[in-house]
């Protein structure tokens, strides 16, 4: 596993203040066909029980309850959570650290932990309560970075020299079964396991965005013929151990 962590975050509470900086300052948000796609994956019952752990500034969550689902958003970032009661006030949300959740055990039909275990102070964590959480035949899915990504940390390397550093507190990179390894050894079994690197355009304001970018509908494209080893990121389907 590689770790990039910047100066001074050696406590939650460290990480905690720089992440209410980032959403103060300019936020973290993916295209809506993002959130789409991974709600689709998950072939959700609609009024069961989705929980999006460090929400950010909650569209999951958003797309969720549009989908007839009683979504409910978590992250310790106090500001994101503003954010996200502001975008929705109907939806369910509160501040928690996702390494110690607020929840009954066996509690949650669905789980969404998009890109973000990989900057916990301590991911194994964080993954035994999503095991902890989930109802015994409910399924989890798990977004997290690839060390080995043809098109991220590789060509980045071929570039610099360095692995790629997106700027947050921090960042861990591992590789396929790498990430595998930890999420079994915590608690939660996956029982498939999909590539990310970017998301077909399902609205027509993303279809857009990705005709005025050539050079992203060439890698979209593209990203067809990667092999999940390879891929950007990683998705992870589980169900309880």
């Amino acid at each position: 596993m590689i770790e990039i962590r910047h100066e001074q975050m050696d406590k939650t509470s460290d990480t905690q203040e720089a992440y209410n900086f980032l959403y103060r300052e300019k936020g973290i948000q993916q295209r809506e066909s993002f959130y789409m796609w991974l709600i689709n994956l998950l072939r959700p019952t609609p009024n069961s029980i989705l929980l999006d752990i460090s929400c950010g500034q909650g569209r999951l969550v958003n797309f969720a309850k549009s989908r007839g689902l009683r979504a409910i958003g978590m992250d310790f970032a106090a500001d994101a959570v503003k954010m996200s009661f502001q975008s929705n006030p109907m939806a369910g949300w509160s501040v928690a650290d996702g390494e110690h959740l607020p929840l009954n055990s066996q509690s949650i039909d669905y789980v969404t932990h998009i890109g973000s275990l990989e900057h916990y102070q301590n991911p194994t964590a964080g993954i035994r309560e999503i095991a902890r959480v989930l109802k015994s035949n409910g399924t989890a899915c798990i977004l997290l970075p690839n060390t080995y990504g043809l098109f991220g940390n590789i060509l980045n390397v071929v570039r610099t020299g360095e692995v790629f550093d997106d700027g947050q507190p921090l960042q861990r990179y591992n590789s396929r079964k790498g990430w595998e390894k930890l999420i079994i050894d915590n608690g939660l079994n996956p029982f498939r396991v999909i590539k990310y690197e970017r998301e077909w355009p399902q609205t027509k304001t993303d279809l857009f965005w990705y005709l005025a970018h050539p050079s992203k509908m060439g890698r979209l494209l593209i990203s067809y013929f990667v092999p999940v080893n390879l891929a950007n990121c990683i998705v992870y389907l589980c169900k309880p151990n």
